[in-house]
């Protein structure tokens, strides 16, 4: 052998044939949407289109109630912008009340139900706080000297205020903690026709209060409170 490798007679292979790989099995193709439909209309004999009637149908709803309930809404809506009516200013936030010495509270309830006549008025709509003291000081003198039981006091909603409304709160303050305390009954918001809460019904006395009658009528409503 070793002669025979020698004499390079034999070839040996230098490596192993390469394996012949196996062919990737042909998928099938997948049929498509139009092959499938045509399967399916198979001897399926189409109609002639001269053959066709075409019908319309029309369909009259009747008014829903939601329509009408819109219809209402707008109704009270158009009523409440030309005249107000419907609209309590009692049941917002910007309502305001109170009475002076022992009176009820029913009488500032009244007072803006328009049960008392409004005598005069003085319109503060646009002043500074303290002109519009001042403007309110004479005004309630005149009406005290001029015998004028129920005024107008206007002073507008505050709404440019960047917090509160400002006259308004003035005004409430100079009828409850000054000394014009004395000459009022009651107070309340305005009715919308007049100025709504953007002015306030004041229901003024004969004579200030004197420091007997607050002690008498505190005496008076102590026993009315006591039980019996």
């Amino acid at each position: 052998m070793k002669d025979l490798i020698k004499s390079r007679s034999i070839d040996l292979p230098s490596a192993s044939p390469p394996i012949p790989k196996a062919a990737p099995e042909a998928k099938p193709c997948p049929e498509t949407d139009e092959n499938l439909f045509e399967k399916a209309m198979e001897g399926v004999t189409p109609i002639a289109r001269d053959n066709c009637t075409e019908k319309v149908v029309e369909f009259i709803f009747p008014e829903s109630s939601r329509r009408k309930e819109d219809a209402e809404v707008l109704e009270k809506l158009t009523e409440l912008i030309r005249g107000g009516e419907g609209f309590n200013v009692c049941d917002t936030p910007e309502y305001v009340e109170g009475t002076g010495y022992h009176i009820p509270p029913e009488i500032a309830k009244r007072l803006h139900q328009g049960e008392y006549s409004i005598q005069a008025y003085v319109d503060l709509h646009g002043f500074t706080l303290n002109d519009a003291l001042e403007a309110f000081e004479q005004f309630m003198k005149w009406a005290v000297m001029s015998d004028k039981k129920g005024v107008l006091i206007i002073h507008g909603r505050g709404l440019s205020s960047p917090a509160e409304p400002v006259l308004k709160k003035g005004v409430v303050e100079w009828l409850t903690r000054g000394p014009w305390r004395k000459w009022v009954v009651a107070y309340s918001s305005a009715r919308i026709c007049d100025g709504g809460a953007g002015a306030t019904y004041v229901l003024l006395r004969n004579r200030p209060v004197s420091k007997r009658f607050k002690k008498s009528g505190a005496r008076r409503t102590m026993r009315n409170e006591e039980p019996g």
